[in-house]
């Protein structure tokens, strides 16, 4: 059974090129953020369409204002990205009932010229790939170590990958076809959704096009805590729908999460209590950040800032993989874990 019931499609034919293409925005009180957002898409003459997550900045005025297709999500079933990116997908085959391919986007980034084009255009080249994205650049990565740290995670190799972020352009026949979005994850969607799809046959794809700006807004530790969190609940979530060989998809990550945040603290502290020597086991955290940055180059300022936030992520993303556990125990509904 798909995680969300989808329109069925015909897929068009590939290799045609100037297959129609469409736009989904998501948001919540982007301000700024989304008119920016929406400028862009505007400017690529693309058919969009907004979906609103119970903003209170005007964010669904400013959207009709400027002739966009809004939807407002019904606030009496919590809000998830997946859920909103679905709903924007339907109301999208609505209006435009021809599309062969969409373009994700969150409301606090821009799509840069031309890479709506050079999207659809691999798509129309390439007709095993059914998701393509590419760089994606933080706005301001001077303003903050953790705007930083975003744009670092986001520059990745070129080529055949296993996952997407939330903004990508995928063939809409097969998006309909895999489900959509499973709309009951509060994070870890966009790979999710992938694992599906590649399931099927299909392969992810990451050009070296220059994609979207970000705008994290990330400037305090506590913002950059949750995020990490945030991914370390996705990653046992993950594991526990697609933990099975082969795909094995989050485990690795969940289980270097428990050892490093969560089992090795304990331990560490359970021995200090016997014998305070033991306090020097903590050194094995320094000692992995310095591995790693020797590993990726020490000599580069961006090595040494990864491999040191890289360490220190696995505590909040063991208090993530604890909090999907103790959840699925209690047969808790998941809350959204938002860091702005």
């Amino acid at each position: 059974m798909p995680p969300s019931d989808l329109p069925r499609l015909t897929p068009s034919p590939p290799g045609t090129g100037g297959s129609p293409f469409g736009v989904v925005v998501i948001g919540r009180n982007e301000g700024e953020r989304l008119r920016r957002c929406l400028q862009s898409v505007g400017a690529a003459g693309a058919r969009c369409v907004y979906v609103d997550s119970g903003s209170s900045d005007g964010s669904v005025a400013l959207a009709t204002a400027m002739g966009i297709t809004v939807v407002k999500l019904d606030i009496s079933t919590p809000f998830t990205a997946a859920r909103a990116r679905n709903a924007g997908f339907r109301r999208l085959l609505e209006v435009a009932p021809d599309v062969s391919q969409v373009q994700f986007i969150d409301g606090d980034c821009e799509i840069m010229a031309g890479w709506l084009d050079a999207a659809q255009s691999f798509l129309d080249q390439h007709p095993d790939v059914a998701v393509v994205c590419g760089r994606l650049h933080e706005r301001h990565p001077e303003q903050s170590i953790y705007n930083r740290l975003c744009d670092m995670e986001w520059d990745r190799p070129a080529g055949q990958a296993s996952a997407c972020g939330g903004i990508a352009m995928m063939r809409a026949a097969v998006f309909a076809a895999a489900g959509g979005f499973r709309e009951s994850l509060i994070a870890g969607e966009e790979p999710e959704l992938c694992v599906r799809i590649r399931s099927q046959g299909w392969k992810v794809w990451r050009l070296a096009d220059s994609m979207a700006w970000h705008d994290a807004a990330m400037f305090r530790f506590g913002q950059w805590w949750l995020r990490a969190k945030r991914g370390g609940y996705a990653a046992a979530e993950g594991a526990s729908l697609h933990g099975a060989a082969p795909e094995r998809h989050g485990v690795a990550q969940t289980r270097r999460a428990v050892l490093w945040g969560a089992v090795l603290p304990v331990t560490i502290v359970a021995l200090s209590l016997v014998n305070l020597s033991w306090m020097t086991l903590w050194l094995v955290y320094p000692l992995q950040a310095l591995r790693l940055a020797v590993r990726d180059g020490i000599g580069d300022r961006r090595h040494r800032l990864r491999a040191m936030f890289y360490t220190l992520a696995r505590f909040p993303e063991a208090q993530g993989v604890l909090q999907f556990w103790f959840n699925r125990l209690r047969q808790r509904r998941p809350r959204l874990i938002e860091y702005k």
